[in-house]
This record gives structure tokens, sequence and C-alpha cells, in this order.
């Protein structure tokens, strides 16, 4: 394997980067505020639009049901499980894609546009009031979100290690994705306090948090649209297409044990940070006692914190290697979210203890923001040049595959827990509003569980990482340049 590619201008890495700054924006909201929107916490008057209550019980004692499922946890981890599912098919088209425009390209300018459009669309239920309608809108229009956010997500992706031509040059490719995503969710992340401003205005609740997410639809369309503009895969990305059928090479993905090893990793750790994206404004408002336009604050503080470690990430990679900065990493958000359990216990003010979550957070964000997609890349290089099959689309595919999987899990998990104290008055444990009421049903037991439950997932993810063989994955890239 030679490299017959141009290297990408240093402005021309960052149009490249501002697409993941365009698509984190488009599925911010859905990703992390569909539970917010539709299980509201207490103090936002939202709906109800659909049957809040556990409609599929697991556990019951009497008549009471202690877990369950929920329409919104339904909709949330089947709409996830339907992405996962999606992305090795789309990332192996994408592999075997001639277009014309480019075989990542092509799959991203057609899908950018319903994808931005639809970040919106989940959030305006066709009727005020709990109707079927409202739950056949939410699925069709989360499912149609996530085909074409699955679309242009796995194939620029996938571009990353066709025009980051060696180690270092991917590593600072997704050094800039990165930094381009963090800017994405953090602006994501105002939305309560932007929702805020528009109530201040005269809008109701509803009205406000679907004019930000219409506003935030527009903008991530326009920052999509620039690697499609800018990036010219004949110039910059290395020829190549997969051989074989789909299925065998998705097969043949998880047959590298590197790969299997690290993917396992990361299903664990997804399963453990969607918990506390979904939740972070739960345990401002519901442990901390706070207003929510107080999460957007500490999302703010977290993001730009984390932006003081990225010099210091790459490095600290480039001497020692990204595998010793992941476990750390993961060490590193155990302790952060054993912390979070015990938040509103804490002889200080609700404040600092909220402050202290997004500080001990931002290094080891800044590693996983950082390190795994490099990782990714590294391998599917390494691959392609043991195996002389270049399938970027189908390992990054295949472990976002696995990520969603882990988001369908939390998915499930959350809302489920999140009402736990609704069905535990007789314990004591605090508990918000009613069903009946039509208010935020939010039990402090639940929130402190979906803490616990994270540490556990990222305890198991460690496990898994610790059996990844960085040195074997480094020898193989060092082959290709020597051919070189």
């Amino acid at each position: 394997m030679t490299t017959t590619a141009l290297s990408l201008p240093t402005w021309k890495k960052w149009m490249y980067a501002f697409g993941q700054f365009g698509w984190s924006l488009a599925s911010f909201a859905v990703g992390s505020k569909l539970v917010y929107f539709y299980l509201p916490p207490p103090g936002v008057a939202f709906g109800p639009f659909i049957i809040q209550e556990n409609v599929v019980p697991l556990i019951r004692s009497g008549t009471s049901v202690l877990f369950g499922l929920t329409i919104i946890g339904l909709v949330f981890s089947l709409g996830r499980l339907f992405d996962a599912v999606t992305d090795p098919l789309i990332a192996g088209l994408s592999d075997r894609s001639k277009s014309k425009l480019g075989k990542r390209r092509s799959f991203m300018a057609i899908s950018a546009l319903p994808f931005a459009a639809l970040s919106a669309l989940v959030f305006f239920p066709p009727s005020r009031g709990i109707t079927t309608g409202n739950t056949v809108w939410l699925f069709a229009t989360v499912f149609l979100f996530y085909w074409f956010m699955t679309m242009y997500v796995t194939p620029f992706f996938a571009l990353m290690p066709e025009i980051g031509h060696s180690p270092n040059e991917r590593l600072q490719l997704s050094t800039f994705i990165s930094i381009t995503w963090a800017l994405g969710t953090m602006v994501g992340s105002q939305v309560e306090l932007f929702q805020g401003m528009f109530e201040r205005s005269g809008l109701s609740p509803e009205d406000s948090f679907q004019a930000v997410v219409s506003i935030y639809a527009v903008v991530a369309f326009v920052f999509m649209l620039l690697p499609i503009i800018f990036i010219d895969e004949k110039k910059y990305a290395e020829p190549s297409h997969s051989q074989g059928s789909i299925f065998g090479s998705i097969t043949a993905a998880f047959r590298n044990r590197n790969f299997l090893r690290f993917t396992l990793s990361d299903l664990a750790y997804w399963v453990a940070i969607t918990i506390i994206n979904t939740v972070l404004v739960y345990y401002v408002t519901v442990l901390l006692g706070l207003p929510k336009e107080f999460n957007s604050t500490l999302v703010m503080v977290m993001f730009l914190l984390s932006f003081v470690f990225y010099i210091p990430v790459n490095i600290v990679a480039k001497k020692v290697g990204k595998k010793p900065l992941l476990v750390a990493a993961f060490i590193w958000f155990i302790v952060t979210f054993v912390y979070a359990v015990f938040l509103g216990l804490y002889p200080l003010s609700p404040y600092v203890q909220g402050f202290i979550v997004v500080i001990l957070a931002a290094v080891p964000l800044a590693i996983f923001g950082i390190v795994q997609n490099a990782i990714v890349s590294d391998i599917a290089e390494a691959d392609a040049i043991e195996t002389g099959d270049a399938k970027a689309g189908i390992f990054f595919g295949a472990r976002t595959f696995m990520s969603k999987l882990g988001q369908t899990v939390a998915g499930l998990v959350v809302p489920s827990l999140l009402i736990m104290g609704a069905d535990l008055r007789a314990t004591g444990d605090v508990i918000v509003a009613d069903v009946a009421s039509g208010g935020a049903v939010t039990g402090t037991l639940g929130v402190r569980l979906t803490a616990v439950v994270a540490a556990v997932f990222c305890a198991i993810g460690l496990a898994f990482f610790l059996l990844y063989d960085e040195k074997r994955v480094m020898a193989s890239l060092a082959k290709k340049e020597v051919i070189q």
C-alpha cells in the first residue's frame, strides 16, 4: 500500500472538522434531551404528550411496578438499536460506492438536509395532550432521524483514515474533530439557557424549546455542508474499495481481536456516558435543587476546561501511546460517577458540588474525545496493511454499531430508573410530582442509581480495554512507513 493522495492543507482539515460541529449539534437534542422533553424534570412545564408511566412492567411488588419500560424509554432505545443495525449497512455501501462525488461525500450530501430537519421535527408532536398520534409521530421521526444521521456520520468518520495518511496526522484530525464535537455539544447543551431566554420574551416553555432546536437545525445544516464542499476525495483520499460482501467484511472486522476488544469496551463506555449525558439536568434540579439553567453553565464550564487538556493529551499520546491515556480516563470517570452518587449530601454549597463534577469530568472527556477515534483509525489502517482489504467504513460502522448498542441499553434503563421513586413513596424517598398531575415524576433514589449504574459499566469498559494490544497495531502501521 502506497500513499498517492495529497495531504490536506490545515484549513481543509478544519473544514472537515466543522462537519463534526454540524452533526454533533444536530444530534444533541435527540440524543440528550428526548427524555427531558417527553419526561420533564420538576419546574419544566412540557406536555405531557405521551404516556409517562411504565407501560411494560418488568418487576412488580403486589400492585406496584418497581421497574419497567416507558414509551420514551422504548423510543430512545429502539431508535438507537435501529441506528446501530443500519451503521454497518451504510458503512458497507459507502465502502463499495463509485459515485463521482466520492464514496463518502455522496452519502453525506444526500443525508445532510433531512438529518438536520428531523433533529427539530422530533420535538414537534402534532397534538397537545396525550394522544396516540403523538406516540406514532415520535417513533416515526426518531427512526427517520437515526437513518439519515447514520448516512451522514458513518461515511464522515470513514473519511478520517483515508485523508489522514499517518498515525500523527490521524491523531491531529481526531483532535480537530474532538474540538468541534465539543463545541457542538457545548452549544447544544445551552438549550435550557436559550429556552429560558425565549420564555422571558413571552413564549411558552414548549414553543421556546422548539424555537431553540429549530435554530440548531439550520446552523447544523450549514456546517454539515462544509466537508462536502471542500474535501475532494479524488485528490485527498487514498483510492481504495472494499472486497467481498458487506456481511463478510463485518465478520472480518470483528475477527480482528484488537478491534473486538476495543468495541466491547466502547459499548460499555457508551452505556455509562449516555446515562450521564441524559440525567445531568436531573442531578442539577433533583439532587442539587438548582434551576435547570445551571445545567447549561455546568456543561459550558466542563467543555471549556476540557479544551485546556487537548494539547497535553496530544503530547502524552505521542510519547507514551494512546492506551495508557484511555486506561487513566476510564479510572477517572469511575471516580467521578461515584462522587455523583452522593450529590446533594455533601456539606458544601449545591453550586460547588455541581462544579466539582464538571471539573473532575473535564480531563477524561478530553482524552476520550481525542483518543478513541484515533484508535479506530489506527486499527482500520493496520488491518488494511495486513489483509490488503481497505474497509475503513466497515470498521467505523461496526464501532458505532457497538457504541449505539450501549446507548440503546442506556435508553431503556434511564427512564425506568428516573421514575422508580414514584413507586417508592413508602420508603420516604423524595417525590417531586405525580403522574396524574401531568408533571415530572422523579425520585432521588432513581437519579442516584443512574450514577451507580454508570460507574459499573465504566468499570466493565476498562476491563475489556486492558486487553487491547496497542503494540501490535503500531507494529503493523510501521510496515507501511517502511514500504513508503
